[in-house]
C-alpha cells in the first residue's frame, strides 16, 4: 500500500525532468543536470530540450511527452515567458510537483502570470515550488536538484530558505563547516508551496533532527502557526528573520514579492510556537550545529570549568545573558571537584583549575562532572598559557566530547593565539562544538536549554471560549445599516456584555435633564463622552470630560462638549452624551485583538501611557491562546514587575487579564469580520479584586465576509 503524502513526492521522487537542460556548461540547465548525476540520484533523470542530443552520458528529450517513465519533478529553467507552456506540457504527462527556477515573476512585479501559472497547475494536480529559486536537495532521495556549488554532506539539519542568493552560499558554508543536511528547499516568491508545506514533510523525516529556516516575510501566517507548534514539540526549530528594521522590511516586501510583518509581532509569535530566533545566519548555524548532535539535558544545572578567572567571569555573565542555569550547590561543588583539581583552585562555579593546570587535571575535573548525576551540562573553557601543552589539547577535547556526546550538553571555548585558532577551525569541521568566543558557544548552549523548555512542556489545547456569534453579528449589522464600521458607546458597551467583560456603568443621556439624572442614578464621580458616529476620536475633539464630582459640574461639562464638538465637526450627528461611572485607580494597561496581515488574528498585550506610547513595551500571540500562552504574553513585557507588585504594593490581578485576553482571542478567531478591538484602558486592580474596561473600540468590516 502506498502511503506517501502529496508533499513525499518532492522529496523523494521516481523521476526527475529538467526543463531546459543544456550541453552548455555555463548554464543553469547544465548545472542542476550536473549536481543531480554526482550526487548519486537513484531515479530515472529526463533533461528535456527541444534540441536534443545528449548531457553528461544522458539522453536529452526534445519535450516531456517523449518520456516514458514517471515524471514527479519537473525542475523548470527556461525563461518567464515560455514557463507557463512547460506547466501545460507537465499537466500532461501528470507532473506532481513543478520547480521553477525561473525569475520574472512576482519579485519584479509580474503578479498576474506567477497567479495563473499557481491556478492552473492546482487545477491539473499539480504543486508549484517557486518561481524565482535554485531548487531542491533531498538526503532520502540522494537528490540535489540545485545550481549550487554541490559538495552538500548528508546530515540532521534541514534548511528552508527564501533567498535564492543566500542559500546558494549556505551550501558553500555548510560544506565548509561540515554541516549535513537532511533537505535544503528554496521556496523563493512562495507563490504555491510555502514553509508549512514543507514542514508537513520535514515533521515526519526521522533524518531530520534540526529545521533552521530564513525568512523575509509570512503570508498564511495562521498556518505556519500551527504547523510550527506541531513541529518544535518534535525537533528543534531555528528561523532568521530579515527586515527587523523599517528600511529592512520594505526591502524583504520588494525583494520577495511578500508582507514582511512588523518584527515584534514575528518575534512574539515565533517565542510562542517555540522557535528559536537567531541574530544571524552565523548564530543560526552555531546553533545548528550544535543543536544537530547535542543529547537533550536531563536537568538546568551546567557547570563551568575554566584555567582562567577572567574567562569564567565571561562565561558566567553569558550564562545570565543567554538563561543558562549553573550549579550552585557549593558542599556538593567541592566534594566533586576538590580531589581532581590544583590545592590552589577553586572549587565554587565556575570551577578554576588555574592557569597551572595540565591536561590531566582538565580531564579529571571534566570525567568529575560527567559522573554526578546532579551536573546536567558543562562549558569547558581554556585560555592559552606557557605551562599548558597545547599539541595536546585537540586530543584531549576529541576524547572528552566523544565521552560526553551520548550523556550530557558540552561545549568548549578556546583563546588565544594561532595554534589554537588552528584547534578551534580543525575541530569545528569534525562536528565538536568549539568556539573561539565563549559567548558563542554558551548562546548555543541556551538555544538548547529553550528548545528543551519547549519540548517538556505540557501540551494546552486553547479552551473553547463560547462566544455568541448570532449576538455579536446582530451588534454588527445594526451598524452595518448606518455604514458605519466601528460601534458606538453604547454597542461597544453591547458587545462587552456578550464576552462578559466588567465594564463601569454607563447611561447614554439625550439632553442635560438625562445627563445630570444620568450622573445622580449612577453616583459621583462620573466620566461624560460624546457619543457621534462622526467623532471617533472623542479626545481629539474635547468630547471627554473626567472625574466630575457634582451636579454643577456635570451641567458645565455637557455644555463644553457639545460647544467643543460642535467647533470640530459642524454637522457631526451628535446622539447624545454617555454619562460613565469614574473606574477607581488602578494600573491602566492596554489590550487588544486584530486580524494581522501576516498572521491572521492575534492578541495584543501592554502596560498603557507611556508604557505603550513612547517604551513600544508591548506583546503579541496568535489567537486562539491558551491559558498558558496568555500568562506568558503578560509576563513577555518587560514592565511586567510593577504587576507583580513593586516597593511594598500587592500583586495586581494578573488571571483577569489572562482571562480578558483569552475572551478578545476567541471574539477575532470566530468573528473575523471585527479587523480591531482595543480596551484602553483595562484598568487592573489588587489581586482579587478584578480587572474593568474602561474603554472599549471595535471596528469591523462593513460587509459581511463570504466563507
Amino acid at each position: 500500500m502506498n502511503t506517501k503524502t502529496d508533499v513525499d513526492y518532492l522529496f523523494e521522487p521516481r523521476g526527475v525532468a529538467v526543463i531546459g537542460a543544456s550541453q552548455n556548461s555555463a548554464k543553469i540547465g547544465y548545472r542542476i543536470v550536473e549536481n543531480i548525476v554526482q550526487r548519486g540520484y537513484k531515479g530515472q533523470i529526463y533533461p528535456i530540450n527541444p534540441k536534443g542530443g545528449e548531457v553528461l552520458g544522458l539522453k536529452i528529450y526534445p519535450d516531456l511527452s517523449a518520456v516514458e517513465g514517471d515524471v514527479d519533478i519537473a525542475v523548470i529553467t527556461i525563461p518567464a515567458r515560455l514557463v507557463f507552456d512547460a506547466v501545460k506540457e507537465c499537466a500532461a504527462k501528470h507532473v506532481k510537483h513543478l520547480v521553477i527556477i525561473t525569475s520574472g515573476f512576482s519579485e519584479v512585479g509580474n503578479v498576474e502570470e506567477e497567479r495563473q501559472i499557481v491556478a492552473y497547475a492546482r487545477e491539473h494536480g499539480m504543486r508549484v515550488l517557486g518561481p524565482n529559486i535554485f531548487g531542491i536537495y533531498s538526503s532520502a532521495a540522494s537528490l540535489d536538484a540545485t545550481f549550487g556549488p554541490g559538495g552538500i554532506l548528508p546530515g540532521r539539519v534541514a534548511i528552508i530558505t527564501q533567498s535564492g542568493a543566500l542559500g546558494i552560499a549556505m551550501i558553500g558554508k555548510t560544506a565548509a563547516e561540515s554541516l549535513g543536511l537532511s533537505a535544503l528547499v528554496s521556496i523563493g516568491n512562495k507563490a504555491d508551496i510555502d514553509e508549512s508545506d514543507v514542514l508537513e514533510y520535514l515533521a515526519r523525516d526521522e533524518a531530520t533532527t534540526v529545521i533552521f529556516m530564513y525568512i523575509e516575510g509570512v503570508k498564511h501566517g495562521n498556518r505556519l502557526v500551527g504547523m510550527l507548534k506541531q513541529v518544535t514539540k518534535k525537533k528543534h526549530v531555528i528561523v532568521v528573520k530579515s527586515g527587523r528594521s523599517k528600511r529592512g522590511a520594505m526591502a524583504a516586501a520588494s525583494h520577495t514579492g511578500s508582507l514582511a510583518g512588523a518584527d515584534e509581532i514575528f518575534d512574539s509569535i515565533m517565542r510562542q510556537c517555540g522557535v528559536l530566533r537567531a541574530e544571524s545566519v552565523q548564530e543560526a548555524f552555531n546553533w545548528a550545529h550544535f543543536l544537530a548532535d547535542a543529547p537533550l539535558p536531563k536537568g538546568k544545572e551546567s557547570v563551568i570549568i575554566t584555567n582562567g578567572g577572567g574567562i569564567g567571569v565571561l562565561a558566567t555573565d553569558a550564562c545570565e545573558k543567554y538563561g543558562v542555569d549553573l550549579y550552585d550547590n557549593q558542599a556538593v561543588l567541592k566534594e566533586t571537584f576538590a580531589p581532581v583539581m590544583p590545592s590552589f583552585g577553586s572549587s565554587k562555579n565556575p570551577i578554576d583549575v588555574t592557569g597551572q593546570a595540565t591536561a590531566e587535571d582538565y580531564e579529571r575535573s571534566l570525567e568529575a562532572m560527567l559522573d554526578n548525576a546532579g551536573m546536567h551540562a558543562a562549558i569547558a573553557l581554556y585560555c592559552e598559557t606557557a605551562l599548558f601543552n597545547t599539541d595536546a589539547l585537540g586530543d584531549l577535547l576529541r576524547v572528552e566530547y566523544a565521552r560526553y556526546k551520548e550523556k550530557k550538553p558540552i561545549i568548549f571555548s578556546l583563546f588565544g593565539g594561532e595554534k589554537l585558532e588552528t584547534i578551534v577551525r580543525t575541530l569545528r569541521a569534525k562536528g565538536v562544538p568549539v568556539f573561539s568566543d565563549v559567548y558563542d558557544g554558551v548562546s548555543c548552549l541556551g538555544a538548547l536549554y529553550r528548545s528543551w523548555q519547549h519540548l517538556n512542556a505540557p501540551e494546552e489545547k486553547p479552551e473553547d471560549i463560547p462566544i455568541d456569534v448570532a449576538a455579536v453579528e446582530e451588534i454588527l449589522d445594526r451598524a452595518r445599516k448606518e455604514k458605519r464600521g466601528f460601534l458606538l458607546a453604547n454597542e461597544a458597551q453591547q458587545m462587552a456584555q456578550v464576552l462578559g467583560l466588567s465594564m463601569p456603568r454607563s447611561i447614554v443621556a439625550r439632553n442635560l435633564d438625562e445627563a445630570v439624572h444620568a450622573a445622580g442614578e449612577i453616583g459621583y464621580p462620573v466620566v461624560m463622552k460624546v457619543v457621534s458616529k462622526d467623532i471617533i476620536h472623542k479626545s481629539d475633539a474635547g468630547g471627554v470630560a473626567l472625574n466630575l464630582e457634582n451636579q454643577n459640574e456635570v451641567i458645565d461639562a455637557y455644555q463644553a462638549i457639545m460647544r467643543s464638538c460642535r467647533a470640530y465637526k459642524k454637522d457631526a450627528l451628535i446622539e447624545g452624551i454617555e454619562v460613565v461611572e469614574m473606574a477607581k485607580p488602578g494600573v491602566e494597561t492596554i489590550i487588544g485583538a486584530r486580524q494581522d496581515a501576516s498572521f491572521g488574528p492575534i492578541v495584543m498585550f501592554g502596560l498603557g501611557g507611556i508604557y505603550v506610547e513612547v517604551m513600544k513595551d508591548v506583546a503579541f500571540r496568535a489567537a486562539p491562546i491558551t491559558k498558558r500562552e496568555a500568562h506568558a504574553m503578560v509576563s513577555d513585557i518587560r514592565s511586567y514587575p510593577l504587576l507583580l507588585g513593586v516597593r511594598g504594593e500587592k500583586r495586581k490581578e494578573i488571571d483577569g487579564i489572562v482571562d480578558v485576553a483569552m475572551k478578545l482571542g476567541a471574539l477575532i478567531d470566530k468573528c473575523r469580520d471585527i479587523t480591531d478591538v482595543e480596551i484602553n484602558p483595562l484598568v487592573v486592580y489588587e489581586h482579587g479584586q478584578g480587572v474593568k474596561a474602561v474603554d472599549v473600540r471595535i471596528l469591523f468590516q462593513t460587509t459581511r465576509e463570504v466563507r
